[in-house]
């Protein structure tokens, strides 16, 4: 039975990654899970310089999810480089590098450092706040999305990883926008932007105000994204939003994801990415797939 995928020239043993923020760099994960099984590991996002992140508090629970305005909180590129990379060369999965930035200078540069790097794919977010145009995310207007790619491609050594935001009108007008901008793949949904109110203390649950909303409430919506850009684009699609289990997963790879991104789930059950990928083994076999290819894009 075959679960490998492969994104942008890039073979992983199985579809399974962790989602960006959610699993550091795995360090924090190594003691409940073996690295090995996964498809890949897709860091905590990495800056041109430390960010220190917003103020707290920066998490609050909802119905079904949790806000995080944790604000790319990070060390820095050089820190990563000395610590994080050589941690996962240990491990025989793959290494994808999530960047954030905010302007396209700050990007460029953090994947220039990367280039001679021992890392597989990088993961660009665009959901970051660009300074320069009074603060709206990269990832909300299709032009600068098309334009950073365009900039991030002729930097980049590794395939490059468009992470659309799902804040938008129409998620196929930034996909494409990533694709003419030479993306190699694309992955979704980053978080959706919501509040939580504290009615007893009359004060925002975060306080940043607003959050990053993730966990199963916000599933349904990513997987219609996921399905209307696989339709839209011909690019891999890496999938994610609320995936708790192995029938989560699956229904992403039918909309058509190649792979998907396992992020919430690990503060809940920090062996979820293992079980899901245990999951999808067992689903095959019940289901007599001898090829994960099969599922890819297969909802009739």
């Amino acid at each position: 039975m075959n679960t490998k995928v492969t994104i942008a020239g890039v073979e992983l043993k199985n579809p399974v990654m962790t989602a960006s923020g959610t699993f550091g760099s795995g360090q924090e994960y190594g003691e409940f899970v073996d690295l090995n099984l996964l498809g890949a590991v897709v860091t905590k996002g990495v800056s041109n310089v430390p960010w220190p992140g917003n103020p707290t508090p920066r998490i609050a629970e909802t119905y079904g999810g949790m806000l995080n305005a944790i604000g790319l909180q990070n060390p820095g590129i050089d820190v990563f480089v000395k610590r994080d990379i050589p941690f996962l060369r240990q491990y025989d999965t793959r290494i994808v590098v999530n960047v954030c930035g905010r302007t396209t200078e700050d990007y460029v540069e953090v994947v220039e450092r990367l280039a001679d790097q021992p890392v597989d794919l990088l993961e660009i977010n665009i959901s970051c706040p660009n300074v320069k145009e009074g603060g709206i995310a990269f990832g909300q207007d299709p032009k600068a999305v098309e334009a950073i790619t365009k900039e991030v491609k002729r930097h980049a050594k590794q395939p490059v990883i468009m992470k659309l935001s799902p804040n938008v009108t129409d998620i196929t007008a930034t996909a494409k926008a990533a694709e003419a901008g030479g993306a190699d793949a694309v992955s979704l949904i980053n978080t959706l932007t919501g509040m939580k109110i504290d009615v007893s203390r009359r004060t925002f649950a975060v306080a940043n105000k607003t959050g990053g909303l993730s966990g199963p409430a916000i599933k349904p919506v990513a997987v219609r994204m996921v399905y209307q850009t696989a339709q839209a684009v011909k690019l891999p699609v890496i999938g994610m939003g609320g995936i708790m289990t192995a029938e989560d997963a699956i229904e992403f790879i039918l909309a058509g994801a190649t792979a998907v991104s396992v992020g919430t789930a690990n503060f809940h059950n920090p062996y979820a990415t293992v079980e899901i990928a245990g999951g999808i083994r067992s689903y095959m076999e019940r289901q007599g797939i001898e090829d994960i290819r099969e599922l890819v894009g297969a909802v009739k």
